[in-house]
């Protein structure tokens, strides 16, 4: 990692997106372009890393940007050196994965994607600012922070995060239509675990206008469509939109960051983070907590009473991240 003097407000923040011509990226440039994620009182300047065969695309994205006229833009970049594009880096977002194959498995995908966030978790150690946060989105997200994090041992291990705020967002919004109530009345939701069909929406603890929302759901529910239509709602919009979540990730990744550099008042959201053990969850798994963020960090709830419901799907959350982790072993 290099020093830099990025806490100071006035000079610009260094953001680098991978995947930059991807559909993702191009929802969420715009919105780092105007300030969302580090305000709007800093400057910004942004690198564009893709592949060779996408360069191109990534300079047509770039030309837009410029065309914008962001005022809080200083310099956009594009390349396909991951050693350039995080050069200096205050934030990334890995958006860039490999998609699953035909045929293919979900070891091979884990492998496949394995080749791609080792190296960069590398290069982010060797040339991002000391004060780097990153933000995984591309899938399988918990794993690949993982391979990531564990390529960049100088990096503080809490710096690696995957995207689980779109899983919250969801959450929020089902619950709120449920109950005609807004989503920014919902306090203390969460959702446990991994960003994958067994991933846990929790609402043991949600709560609006001083009101618990699980006495205010139909079990049969919460169980039996809820959990479910959460996990399995980016197949749900493949299926009607005929194409992947892409804005709605773009908004969640910037939501991410904004309360990670910003902070959250001491509200609930939910991040995917290496593991310090809490809540019995193995050492460095990348797993969906319920956060708090404070000064720059974020911060786990703690003393939550977990129920025999919660624990058996936190524990197949477990389990399932921990097939992941020896399917890439041999890449740690």
């Amino acid at each position: 990692m290099v020093s830099t003097e990025s806490s100071s407000a006035s000079s610009p923040v260094k953001i680098a997106v991978t995947g930059a011509a991807g559909n993702i990226a191009y929802s969420l440039l715009w919105r780092l372009a105007a300030g969302e994620a580090y305000g709007t009182d800093r400057p910004v300047e942004l690198t564009l890393l893709e592949i060779p065969g996408a360069v191109r695309t990534a300079e047509g994205v770039a030309m837009e940007l410029e065309d914008s006229a962001f005022d809080l833009l200083t310099k956009v970049t594009v390349t396909d050196n991951p050693d350039v594009a995080f050069d200096g880096a205050n934030a990334a977002f890995l958006v860039g994965a490999k998609p699953r194959g035909k045929g293919e498995e979900r070891s091979d995908l884990l492998a496949g994607n394995g080749k791609i966030f080792g190296p960069q978790g590398k290069s982010i150690n060797d040339n991002a600012a000391d004060d780097i946060r990153v933000l995984v989105v591309g899938n399988p997200a918990n794993t690949n922070a993982m391979i990531a994090a564990n390529s960049a041992p100088d990096v503080p291990r809490d710096r690696f995060n995957a995207l689980m705020r779109l899983d919250h967002n969801r959450a929020e919004s089902m619950l709120a239509k449920k109950l005609d109530i807004l989503s920014s009345d919902i306090e203390q939701l969460t959702v446990w675990g991994n960003h994958s069909a067994t991933q846990f929406p929790d609402l043991s603890y949600a709560a609006a206008h001083g009101k618990k929302l699980i006495d205010q759901v139909d079990n049969a529910w919460y169980t039996e469509e809820f959990i479910p239509r959460v996990a399995k709602r980016g197949a749900e919009i493949i299926e009607v939109r005929g194409k992947s979540s892409a804005a709605s990730a773009a908004s969640a990744a910037v939501d991410h960051m904004r309360d990670w550099v910003q902070g959250t008042a001491g509200l609930w959201t939910t991040v995917a983070r290496p593991s310090e053990g809490e809540y019995g969850v193995p050492e460095g798994l990348v797993f969906g907590y319920p956060v708090v963020g404070e000064n720059g960090t974020w911060k786990v709830v703690e003393g939550l009473e977990i129920s025999d419901f919660q624990r058996e799907r936190m524990d197949a959350n477990i389990a399932e991240l921990q097939e992941e982790r020896e399917a890439v072993s041999h890449l740690l």
